[in-house]
């Protein structure tokens, strides 16, 4: 990642940036899929929790022809609806984040150095989300009355 530019660099590369995203932290971790784990890193940012991995995965286009594609999970933060802690043990290695749409789309990533960091980061990023929506709606409701 340092040789790319480093973490905000690949961000910026990998995924189109929103106006006003800040990248707030990187994580190295698994993906748990239906097809196993994928290895990858999981940015958080003011607006997003995006996971993107590390190597290729081939895949099949409909029209048969094999490709090899990242594999990539963009969730907006406005779309998630709750992020929970997991664990069948007391090693990193067992510990997982469950990340849940509102649509009712789960993701588990495990796999974290900083298990006890991410999760409070991840956390907090999805509150501060909400109260700034709140606020938004709230201010917007405030000026509509105002003006009549």
């Amino acid at each position: 990642m340092l040789k790319e530019g480093g973490r905000d660099k690949v961000f910026e590369r990998t995924f189109e940036i929103l106006p006003g995203e800040k990248l707030l932290k990187a994580y190295a971790c698994y993906l748990s899929t239906s097809s196993g784990l994928v290895i990858g890193t999981l940015y958080l940012s003011t607006k997003r929790l995006v996971f993107h991995g590390d190597e290729p995965i081939c895949h099949y286009a409909p029209s048969g022809q094999q490709e090899w594609v990242y594999y990539k999970v963009p969730l907006l933060l406005d779309q998630l609806s709750f992020v929970s802690r997991s664990s069948k043990g007391l090693d990193n290695s067992e510990k997982y984040i469950q990340v849940v749409t509102r649509d009712g789309y789960e993701f588990w990533f495990m796999g974290f150095v900083s298990y006890d960091k991410a999760l409070k980061n991840i956390n907090e990023a999805l509150q501060h989300n909400r109260e700034n929506n709140t606020a938004g709606r709230i201010q917007g409701r405030s000026v509509a009355k105002g003006g009549k």
